[in-house]
């Protein structure tokens, strides 16, 4: 499973390794592809009967393959958690971002998801702030060298890109809607964090762009985007007037990282000229502050024991 660029820890490993294990097992049972329900029927092939170690829950849970380009043999994998009363709520699609992170191991693992997994990997416990308490949710990996979604081309690990990724995601959601034909009429978001600032609006387009052309169109509602990569300068340039804004650095210090520092370059802080300026910033915003949630006790890691407190 690619997990991405992002800094992992030796638990956050445990719980994607954990439910990777879990999703071997389920999947093996789901492995067809393309099949679409008949009589407005999900295909009973892609229910999930129950996940390892799982708690007793009232919805229900679907996951399998979509083929989105059977000439080099991509396929995007999917789990559905619906809600509790899944007829009367919307259906969320959400991606994570990375690029490269997987929808499963984290989203759905570690953030939004119905469950979270033990730490020493021996089941599930309910997560309380499960996003399905208000939506059908549709975590998809993509694009198909992510998570348990693949490809047969191996060529495409090197040429996967931004734009083959939106338009392939505007196909699962296609083929995947003929699978569950109840879902059309839904109201649909888009959702992710991350480079999912790339991956949410680029598919938005590619539905509107596929609407503006067919007898059937998507019924998009939305897109939501949370600490959105979007560009590289701009993202560089708000993280300092947001720490300016917050009273967390001052405006001598805001007005020399602008002149110091060359945000073109992507936020290269290293320069002779930028790393002294940055370095007042560090020393500005002070050990007690946790610069990812500026709001909350900052989180340590005991050094003696590797536990962490607030």
């Amino acid at each position: 499973m690619v997990i991405g660029m992002a800094t992992v820890d030796k638990r956050e490993i445990l719980l994607v390794v954990a439910m990777s294990y879990i999703f071997l097992v389920v999947s093996a049972g789901a492995s067809h592809h393309d099949k679409v329900g008949k009589g407005g029927e999900e295909p009973e092939a892609d229910r999930i009967i129950k996940l390892p170690g799982q708690p007793k829950v009232s919805f229900q849970q679907y996951s399998g393959y979509v083929t989105v380009n059977k000439t080099a043999g991509r396929a995007l994998f999917y789990w559905l958690t619906e809600a509790i009363q899944p007829d009367s709520k919307p259906l969320v699609l959400w991606l994570n971002g990375g690029p490269g992170c997987s929808s499963i191991g984290y989203g759905a693992s570690e953030e939004i998801g119905p469950f979270k997994i033990k730490k020493n990997g021996t089941g599930l416990y309910l997560n309380n702030l499960s996003w399905n308490t208000v939506a059908n949710l549709l975590f998809l990996e993509s694009p198909a060298i992510v998570g348990f979604s693949y490809t047969n081309t191996s060529s495409d690990l090197h040429t996967s890109g931004d734009s083959r990724t939106a338009k392939e995601a505007l196909e699962f959601i296609i083929r995947w809607l003929d699978r569950f034909p109840h879902y059309k009429q839904r109201e649909i978001y888009l959702a992710g964090e991350s480079y999912a600032g790339h991956y949410v609006p680029q598919l938005a387009k590619e539905i509107m762009t596929y609407n503006s052309r067919s007898k059937y169109p998507i019924k998009l509602k939305g897109i939501m985007v949370g600490n959105a990569v979007m560009d590289n300068y701009y993202d560089n340039l708000g993280y300092f007037d947001y720490l300016l804004t917050h009273a967390i650095i001052s405006d001598e210090t805001h007005k020399q990282i602008l002149n110091k520092c060359d945000f073109h370059e992507g936020g290269n802080f290293e320069s002779d000229e930028c790393r002294p300026v940055y370095s007042i910033v560090k020393k500005e915003m002070s050990k007690d502050i946790d610069e990812s949630d500026i709001y909350v006790p900052k989180c340590n890691k005991n050094k003696t024991t590797g536990t962490t407190h607030k």
